[in-house]
């Protein structure tokens, strides 16, 4: 098996990294990057045996991308910290590069009483449709959860520090020719706090405007 690591992007996640981090495969590496956390989301990290990468600056792109940079894996996969995905199918993910995509990401299937609003949902469904008309891949979610080789994936040169993260990391994986596949994923309730993006009408907005600007 490859080196992986998990690269946990995170802000005021202390209530639930405890079973994300107890749910990682065996030789899966959690990376916590804090974000400016006001909780104990690096303590609770270190306690629960991941790395921990401070962030001061504040955006999801921009934590991302500083845990793919503290990483030394050939492989790094991309997990939010709520609790809301299994870390435990993050394997099905890996398996897929390993069977030739250059980038798998998770398409999200919501169970009952998942928290995922009907504003984020829309929001989501309509950047997924422009993505398969104008840029040609077969995917459904601008979603959270993906696995990639680490080298390819700074060489791909993603700029967004913002919400457009996931959304230019597909564009420009479009527009380099790379195979990316799209693997089922559980979408459950966060195990706690509330979501900084769909769980509010102006969070999606925020969002969606990342995302309109990266399609422009």
């Amino acid at each position: 098996m490859s080196s992986i690591d998990v690269v946990i992007p995170c802000r005021d996640e202390a209530g639930s990294l405890p079973g994300v981090l107890a749910a990682l495969p065996t030789g899966y590496r959690a990376v916590v990057v804090d974000n400016g956390s006001g909780d104990d989301t690096a303590g609770v990290a270190t306690a629960g045996g991941a790395r921990v990468v401070h962030e001061p600056v504040a955006g999801y792109g921009s934590a991302v991308h500083a845990g793919v940079l503290a990483s030394d894996a050939e492989v790094v996969c991309v997990l939010d910290g709520d609790g809301s995905m299994d870390p435990a199918e993050l394997p099905r993910l890996v398996a897929r590069l390993d069977a030739g995509a250059d980038l798998v990401v998770g398409r999200r299937r919501a169970v009952r009483g998942s928290g995922w609003p009907w504003h984020a949902r829309l929001g989501n469904a309509l950047v997924a449709a422009r993505l398969r008309q104008r840029h040609g891949l077969a995917v459904h979610d601008i979603g959270p959860v993906r696995a990639v080789r680490r080298g390819d994936l700074l060489q791909l040169g993603v700029r967004d520090r913002r919400s457009g993260y996931p959304l230019e990391l597909l564009v420009r994986a479009a527009r380099a020719g790379w195979s990316v596949a799209e693997v089922d994923v559980t979408y459950s309730p966060r195990t706690a706090g509330r979501s900084k993006v769909s769980g509010s009408v102006r969070g999606t907005v925020h969002a969606v405007r990342d995302f309109g600007a990266v399609l422009r």
